[in-house]
């Protein structure tokens, strides 16, 4: 009699499979995720333990890889900083209180000093006024029957005579005809002054003298019957024409 084989169940797999226990499992899952993080990081140095029991308890992260990562991020802002253009800077304008006052400039002893306008006194005229400022007391023309020949002139007793124009003196002293002390000055073109009864002559004969220039002191030498100056003028020696005319023509009014 063969003996039957024991039947197999077709349910039932020939090799039963080996099952792994829970916590390893779930340690090789730890393992897997930690490795992806140091990955995703870019971190290095990162151990992940694992305790006997379902909890591992993760390791510190290592500082020298934080203070690459600060660094790096300062680094990568540094970069951004540089490329942006910078904002030129504008200098604020400075007040008129803060700026110096601008020193004053000093003489060079280049620069000329202005020449002082030197005084010049006015011109003396051609002609003037032989006694300014004197009384008429009697005009050229005919008087108590004879020809009065020139122009009576009357101040106080030694005011000064000033000859007429410029010329030469041709004659100082005693003239005779009552005329007392005279003198007579040659003006070319052939006319003369005479100046008469004097009481003091101050120049002599040959000398030149200036239109102004004191040539004696009034008096009453001659035929005189006061202190006055006789004034003529003559074209031509002893050819006497009217003073008042002639010397109006050269700017000198004498009153007649």
């Amino acid at each position: 009699m063969q003996e039957d084989s024991p039947v197999q169940n077709e349910n039932t797999p020939d090799t039963a499979p080996t099952e792994q226990p829970r916590h390893s499992r779930r340690r090789n899952r730890l393992i897997v995720l930690g490795a992806a993080a140091l990955l995703a990081l870019g971190l290095g140095g990162v151990i992940v333990a694992t305790t006997g029991n379902d909890h591992p308890a993760p390791a510190a992260v290592s500082l020298d890889a934080q203070s690459r990562n600060e660094a790096a991020s300062r680094a990568d802002r540094s970069v951004r900083e540089s490329s942006t253009p910078a904002t030129p800077s504008v200098s604020p304008t400075p007040s008129p209180s803060a700026t110096s006052a601008s020193p004053t400039p000093t003489k060079t002893a280049a620069a000329k000093a202005k020449p002082t306008p030197k005084k010049t006194s006015k011109p003396t005229p051609a002609w003037v006024d032989p006694m300014p400022g004197a009384a008429v007391t009697s005009c050229y023309g005919q008087r108590w029957g004879t020809l009065h020949a020139g122009i009576d002139l009357a101040l106080p007793s030694g005011t000064p005579i000033r000859a007429a124009a410029s010329g030469t003196v041709t004659q100082a002293g005693d003239a005779a005809d009552g005329y007392g002390n005279s003198v007579f000055i040659d003006h070319g073109k052939g006319y003369l002054t005479h100046y008469a009864h004097q009481s003091r002559i101050a120049v002599t004969v040959g000398q030149a003298v200036k239109a102004g220039q004191v040539i004696g002191y009034e008096g009453a030498t001659g035929d005189a019957t006061g202190p006055h100056l006789h004034f003529e003028v003559h074209q031509g020696m002893w050819n006497q024409i009217d003073p008042a005319p002639f010397m109006r023509a050269r700017g000198v009014d004498l009153g007649c």
